[in-house]
């Protein structure tokens, strides 16, 4: 039987189709509709019946998405991309694709994927962060992925900017009601409006790191308050969760700096006389998401591959 696995993310979803062993056998990715629930739903129905017809195979659904399913009302909560709140992203989809689905927050997928045998396999406590259109994380413990009692473990994103600076405060309006969450400052879109409000140019967070790169000074300075930032996001991850390994995931997790520049700043933070925990940048790369989001169904144990099958 297939293991079809999806992201669905706020600029795009993807679809990857693996087999009993692992192997990945096809890969799909098309545009997010923007603000359109029905059309999200839609999409997504659409490609799993394109990927069986074209393998002539029915699969499992799992899927990695920007937010939670409560367990108190089937409804999405938490989600970046606005339109799934409040939604029955569970129960439309099984109607429309006529089986089971299961749902995990995009983050949960990456780490598990990358702690399983990706960058930080053989780690005792990972913590995957997603730095892409918004800003989560999720959390591994020997091979096993934590959701909490509310569903929300590695919510990340959504807790304040550590020792903020008198400017930073009370910081940017984010889409949960706060300010000054730590989306809003880490996510791509936080660090473009960052970057326009300073400097009065309107550049995406990769034109950013490029043009940093190419020795715009504007853009190196931008790059330096947002290492600052994630620096401290961090470092109160590890005075609190003390993981051996964090990785880093999205489209900014692509910015090579990074890995040399953040582990120097938090150290000041972290309440530890050494600062063992290693940020790496992901082995799977963008293929974290759907890698963990097919390994969904697994129950218990190990499987021919090795991966370990969350509960």
């Amino acid at each position: 039987m297939l293991r079809l696995g999806i992201d669905l993310g706020g600029t795009k979803i993807e679809i990857a189709a693996f087999d009993e062993q692992g192997r990945e056998l096809l890969r799909r990715r098309v545009a997010t509709p923007q603000g359109d629930y029905r059309a999200t739903v839609e999409t997504v129905a659409a490609l799993v019946e394109t990927v069986e017809q074209e393998l002539h195979a029915r699969g499992s659904v799992g899927i990695g998405m920007p937010g939670a399913e409560s367990r108190r009302s089937g409804l999405i909560k938490n989600a970046n991309s606005t339109c799934l709140i409040g939604q029955p992203l569970r129960h439309d989809l099984q109607i429309l694709l006529q089986r089971g689905v299961r749902l995990a927050n995009d983050a949960n997928c990456f780490a598990l994927s990358e702690a399983i045998d990706g960058a930080a396999a053989g780690a005792e406590v990972v913590f995957g962060v997603i730095l892409g259109t918004g800003c989560g994380a999720g959390v591994v413990v020997r091979g096993q992925m934590l959701t909490g009692a509310n569903g929300i473990a590695g919510e990340w994103g959504h807790n304040p900017l550590p020792w903020p600076a008198d400017h930073e405060r009370p910081g940017p309006a984010c889409y949960c009601g706060k300010h000054g969450c730590l989306e809003t400052w880490l996510s791509g879109p936080g660090l473009a409006q960052d970057f326009f409000e300073a400097y009065g140019r309107n550049l995406a967070a990769d034109a950013i790191a490029n043009q940093a790169e190419a020795g715009d000074a504007d853009c190196q300075a931008a790059l330096q308050r947002y290492e600052d930032r994630l620096a401290r996001g961090l470092a109160s991850v590890i005075n609190v969760l003390d993981p051996d390994v964090i990785v880093l995931g999205g489209g900014l997790s692509n910015i090579a700096r990074l890995y040399e520049n953040v582990p120097h700043l938090w150290r000041r933070h972290v309440f530890s006389d050494h600062v063992a925990t290693r940020l790496v940048a992901p082995l799977h790369g963008d293929s974290s998401g759907v890698r963990g989001a097919a390994w969904l169904w697994n129950e218990g144990g190990l499987n021919q591959t090795g991966i370990r099958k969350p509960c």
